[in-house]
């Protein structure tokens, strides 16, 4: 005859623990302040994918999963030209796409990523923990995860959660 409510008790608590991060809207990773996940990429037409290494080369970088077929990763992507620009090392992982429909992307909409690959059955972004595109990941130079944000990334994110993390603070979101 308790049973349901200590059910009910139980569920409204975890929702209410839940709710008691500092944004209940983002998903936060399991990766945080912990080495990056193995790098299995394939190569993407001419480009050369990412591995490993390249994420322990002492910068902050950018891992960003997107595919053509993604709406609001086309939304971000300026965003994305933009930190390019800004010499900020953005590594691409093109997820579950076609070769020549990610290329097509890429050549009308401009090519942010210092290196990129295709994760054409989603396996590294399933070890990643990704669920969906667009998301990006803080990198550390030592090839550590400090921030994950699922979403495109608008400037307000980019001001607010990453620039700290690409001016040299570290603390692991």
């Amino acid at each position: 005859m308790l049973l349901p409510l200590i059910v009910v008790v139980g569920f409204v608590g975890a929702a209410y623990v839940g709710m008691q991060r500092e944004n209940p809207t983002q998903i936060p990773t399991a990766f945080a302040g912990k080495p990056a996940p193995p790098v299995q990429l394939e190569p993407l037409g001419d480009f050369k994918p990412f591995t490993d290494a390249d994420l322990k080369d002492g910068k902050v970088k950018l891992v960003n999963f997107w595919a053509s077929w993604c709406a609001p990763c086309r939304v971000e992507h300026p965003n994305l030209e933009a930190l390019s620009d800004e010499g900020i090392p953005i590594y691409g992982v093109n997820y579950k796409d076609k070769t020549a429909k990610a290329q097509g992307f890429l050549s009308e909409m401009g090519n942010p990523f210092a290196e990129l690959g295709a994760d054409p059955k989603g396996k590294m972004a399933l070890n990643w923990g990704v669920y969906g595109v667009p998301e990006t990941f803080v990198i550390d130079g030592a090839g550590k995860v400090l921030y994950r944000f699922a979403g495109p990334l608008t400037e307000r994110v980019i001001a607010s959660d990453l620039r700290p993390l690409l001016d040299g603070e570290t603390a692991a979101k």
